[in-house]
């Protein structure tokens, strides 16, 4: 199954993503590739950085499961090896935008919308992270609208308003859907 986990910038969706790794060993992340500059801080492996070209050949190639232009930046999910591993749900954390793609292409994934209690909370999370001024006013101003369309394209919303409940809400979603309850 592929079981995307969707929102703006600043809900969390790392920090839920990392914990759901490690109480869950049947989740498998794919790691998805960008332009953008690594921020202060990540970690190199949070994504795979390419340049422009490298990407632009990539997806040439047909080579992403989704891909999506984002304040100037390139991201995409690459076409996993296999999606058929009886033993690992692939996990995909990524945007409203790259979750209504995957969800045109595999109308069966789970979608989960994770969304900040506020967009206070959100805009603090943002700056936390270490993203500057101008770029939190940028994704703070796509929010309303991207969390909008999640809504509609979701299979359920979860609020991280505090970190273990909402690890917890979203794992025991991916439990129902696994047993078909």
């Amino acid at each position: 199954m592929i079981f995307v986990l969707s929102g703006p910038g600043g809900v969390g969706k790392g920090t839920v993503v990392q914990r759901l790794l490690e109480v869950d060993p049947g989740l498998r992340l794919s790691r998805s590739c960008t332009t953008r500059p690594r921020r202060r801080g990540e970690a190199e492996d949070a994504y795979t950085f390419v340049d422009d070209a490298t990407f632009q050949a990539h997806l040439a190639r047909g080579g992403f499961l989704e891909f999506d232009e984002f304040l100037g930046n390139l991201y995409g999910t690459p076409v996993p090896d296999s999606l058929d591993d009886p033993e690992h749900d692939l996990l995909l954390e990524i945007n409203v935008q790259g979750a209504e793609q995957v969800r045109r292409q595999r109308p069966d994934s789970l979608v989960v919308l994770l969304v900040a209690p506020s967009r206070e909370v959100q805009e603090a999370r943002l700056r936390k992270r270490g993203d500057d001024g101008e770029h939190v006013a940028q994704r703070l101003a796509l929010a309303d609208a991207e969390e909008a369309k999640g809504r509609v394209l979701a299979d359920a919303i979860v609020v991280n308003d505090d970190l273990d409940r909402a690890v917890a809400e979203v794992a025991g979603i991916l439990a129902r859907r696994r047993t078909g309850r």
